[in-house]
């Protein structure tokens, strides 16, 4: 079967546009053109920075490859610098991870306000149903509070007990867990803690953590589109698992700079902001000397402490909000990197280097420098050719696929001028991926195949992900796909090796490519169908 026209714009998802814009320019330059959000923006030297840090910060990041898909700079409330990694774009939410914990923690200080809680209540009060017979005199002792703080008393991270536990029900389970430190007064980062406060926010409001959150945080601050992963009964994961945009986190950590308030209303407690962003007990991690290690500076209610007297959430693989407050500065950043503490080195040599006391002369020709840089910002195709000789050959064949574990028995491919179809078929069905041949095709897929996330607990309601596609002969024999996740950190290399009428698929995702390990699924095999 030919993939026909609208077949495939119903494939993309986003109309022949928005694919004809995507393809042709970096998702930088489209969102200086969008201007996306409702933050102000200015420039770097108006608002006292030069534009020479901010553009050291870009190429520092890029020559050591920390592969970061957007940043968002925010001096005196204003937006001086912004830029997307295409196939990254501003419209697009990003998962957090633990930068979702930050969050999580405002809720709370929601909560203390409306006097639905105190911190210094105990966790097992709110849980008579899921207690354990017996209670230990360290579970009993264990407040909200040290929720908040990681001091659980925990020996370790609770979070794999929760998932691995046999009737889906974490909260039983986190209760059930020896509690082998007295609590408040051992760190140990301890995402299930943090769920428990997801947990606490539903049991008391009646609502989910999304829910309480949407009308007291996320409307003032008119962030739209946030979604929120969830356990196997229905409650906000917490610790993980929420997706907003890169202008909503530079949002979230202006609300924090500004002591709570937005728009001359007070959305937070002045009180819970400082609460929650000094320290309250010494953090562990990092392999550095305390001194040089932004993780050994201390932890507040969900939040760390940085050097240069700031605080940050942050989440796996890079993703930022950071908050100056000597500097009136907050910086969002998201990213799939291996070496978090190298972005944290080059925002405090570069951009916290930019801020100066007394006033910036303009410098026309930096600032074109850095808006030609930002508005061009791509993350590399797959490096190669955009046709072979196999190109022909292949062109509408089929490949009936060996028994494997993937449960997948049929790949197809189709090829034409800028994109191949690759048909995938599994037991759930036809999967469609359109690659872009020397450009991204942004699309979406049903595939099941595909680990997307470190943790994988689900988005309600999501039965599509959205997807940039794009692929290159390697060589002369061997057509590689890239598949990234774009609302996601992740991606996935794609190999079809033929030889004859044979051909082998290897899936390799980020995170094995990331980590230097082997992916885990298998090499497939495969013969040409005649027909």
């Amino acid at each position: 079967m030919s993939y026909n026209r609208r077949e495939f714009l119903q494939h993309l998802g986003f109309g022949a546009l928005q694919l004809g814009v995507i393809s042709a320019i970096p998702a930088s330059a489209w969102a200086a053109s969008l201007q996306y959000g409702q933050l102000p923006r200015s420039s770097p030297e108006a608002q006292g920075m030069s534009a020479k840090g901010i553009l050291d910060f870009v190429s520092a990041v890029e020559a050591e490859k920390l592969n970061l898909h957007s940043m968002m700079i925010l001096r005196q409330g204003k937006v001086v610098a912004e830029g997307w990694w295409a196939p990254y774009a501003p419209d697009l939410k990003h998962t957090l991870y633990s930068l979702s914990k930050s969050f999580t923690s405002s809720a709370i200080g929601l909560a203390v306000a409306e006097g639905k809680i105190k911190v210094d209540d105990k966790v097992v009060s709110f849980f008579p149903n899921d207690k354990p017979a017996t209670i230990s005199a360290n579970l009993a002792a264990m407040r909200i509070k040290d929720l908040l703080t990681m001091s659980t008393g925990h020996d370790k991270d609770s979070t794999p007990s929760l998932r691995d536990g046999k009737d889906n029900n974490w909260v039983k389970a986190f209760l059930s867990l020896p509690v082998e430190h007295e609590p408040g007064t051992f760190f140990v980062y301890n995402s299930g803690a943090t769920y428990m406060l997801s947990a606490i926010i539903q049991k008391v409001t009646g609502k989910t953590l999304l829910e309480y959150l949407t009308p007291r945080l996320f409307e003032p601050l008119a962030i739209e589109g946030m979604d929120w992963e969830t356990d196997p009964n229905g409650i906000n994961t917490g610790g993980w698992g929420l997706r907003v945009k890169t202008e909503d986190i530079a949002k979230f950590g202006q609300l924090y700079l500004q002591k709570g308030q937005w728009n001359g209303k007070q959305i937070l407690p002045q009180t819970w902001v400082d609460e929650a962003t000094r320290s309250h007990i010494q953090s562990k991690g990092g392999a550095r000397k305390q001194e040089e290690n932004d993780w050994l500076q201390g932890y507040g209610y969900q939040f760390w402490r940085c050097r240069h007297d700031g605080y940050r959430g942050d989440g796996a693989y890079g993703q930022y909000c950071i908050v100056l407050p000597k500097e009136d500065l907050v910086i969002a950043i998201t990213s799939e990197t291996s070496n978090m503490q190298a972005v944290l080195d080059h925002v405090w040599d570069n951009i916290l280097q930019s801020v100066k006391a007394t006033g910036v002369p303009s410098d026309k020709e930096q600032q074109a420098e850095l808006q030609k840089k930002i508005t061009t910002l791509a993350l590399p195709l797959t490096a190669g050719k955009p046709t072979s000789e196999l190109t022909a050959k292949l062109h509408g064949k089929s490949f009936s696929i060996s028994d494997n574990d993937l449960k997948i028995n049929k790949i197809s491919f189709e090829f034409d001028k800028g994109w191949c179809l690759f048909r995938l078929k599994d037991d759930k069905g036809e999967h469609l991926v359109v690659n872009g041949l020397g450009n991204w095709k942004i699309g979406m897929t049903d595939l099941s195949t595909l680990p997307l996330k470190l943790v994988l607990t689900p988005v309600p309601g999501e039965k599509l992900t959205k997807i940039a596609c794009n692929g290159a002969w390697i060589d002369d024999s061997t057509f590689e796909m890239t598949w990234r996740f774009i609302e996601t950190a992740h991606y996935e290399t794609v190999s079809c090796k033929f030889t004859g009428d044979s051909m082998q698929v290897e899936f390799k995702r980020s995170l094995a490519i990331l980590n230097n390990t082997k992916d885990a699924r298998p090499i497939l095999s495969g013969k040409m169908l005649n027909s």
